[in-house]
């Protein structure tokens, strides 16, 4: 994200925490901030050594707190194939997430599939499955890397 769209990233998660009563300390917006300001999916030790720019020797509980939050509340997502995380692209108000990821230049683009695939949602019900929630990583070549 542009440093421009990062900044008004903050400032709706601000908006929204207070809204709803959460503490969003700096650590969090910091921790926002460098994973918003990623041109790639970017992993919890990286995030660590950025936030010790920032913070004064940061412990890695101060990271993944500050994750842990911005994951729970859907202000980013965790890519569970590159163990690395990304903004939410949706505005945090989907059920599910999906993925296209460039297997050669890292690339993560989220799909927006904000509800569950008739074939998949007949397929739980079957199986009298109780969906909590879901993910789906799709990963391949983006235009750019394919030439398409």
């Amino acid at each position: 994200m542009k440093k421009g769209e990062v900044h008004k990233l903050v400032k709706t998660v601000e908006a929204y925490c207070a809204e709803r009563g959460l503490r969003f300390t700096e650590p969090r917006r910091l921790v926002l901030e460098i994973i918003a300001g990623s041109k790639t999916p970017i992993g919890a030790y990286d995030v660590l050594a950025q936030l010790g720019k920032a913070l004064d020797q940061p412990k890695p509980p101060t990271a993944y707190r500050a994750i842990e939050f911005l994951q729970e509340n859907g202000f980013i997502h965790r890519i569970e194939s590159l163990n690395a995380y990304v903004v939410c692209h949706a505005g945090h108000k989907h059920q599910g997430s999906q993925f296209l990821v460039c297997d050669s230049c890292g690339q993560v683009t989220e799909a927006h599939l904000c509800s569950l695939p008739k074939d998949l949602e007949r397929k739980t019900q079957e199986a009298g499955f109780a969906l909590s929630s879901w993910s789906a990583e799709l990963h391949g070549q983006c235009r750019q890397c394919s030439g398409a």
